[in-house]
């Protein structure tokens, strides 16, 4: 999985590519939000666009990652779900959780 960063009015957007799965994507999403924690950039947008799967280990991943923000104050929202992920948060019920967006301009203006 490849992650693009970058920054549209004042919040942190991450451009996922590719499929988030056990010992692939995982570690890579990790650092990336751990990174993000550290240089106090705590409004982050998970952009889906490019992520056609992703597995248990990938979405206890992305639930990690909005917990560990979460705790610092922060929010993490996501955009542009495919379908298959968006079947998969709905059927877990973690849609309810997560903020998503079909629009990354609203997704980063509800903050």
């Amino acid at each position: 999985m490849k992650i693009e960063k970058r920054k549209k009015g004042g919040v942190t957007i991450f451009d996922l590519k590719g499929k988030i799965l056990i010992g692939e994507g995982i570690d890579e999403l990790r650092e990336a939000i751990n990174d993000s924690i550290k240089a106090n950039e705590k409004n982050l947008i998970l952009n889906f666009d490019h992520v056609p799967y992703l597995d248990s280990t990938g979405l206890g991943e992305v639930v990690r990652s909005y917990t560990s923000v979460k705790k610092e104050g922060g929010m993490v929202k996501i955009v542009n779900l495919t379908q298959k992920v968006h079947d998969l948060l709905s059927v877990t019920k973690l849609i309810t959780v997560f903020e998503t967006f079909e629009d990354e301009e609203k997704a980063v203006n509800s903050f």
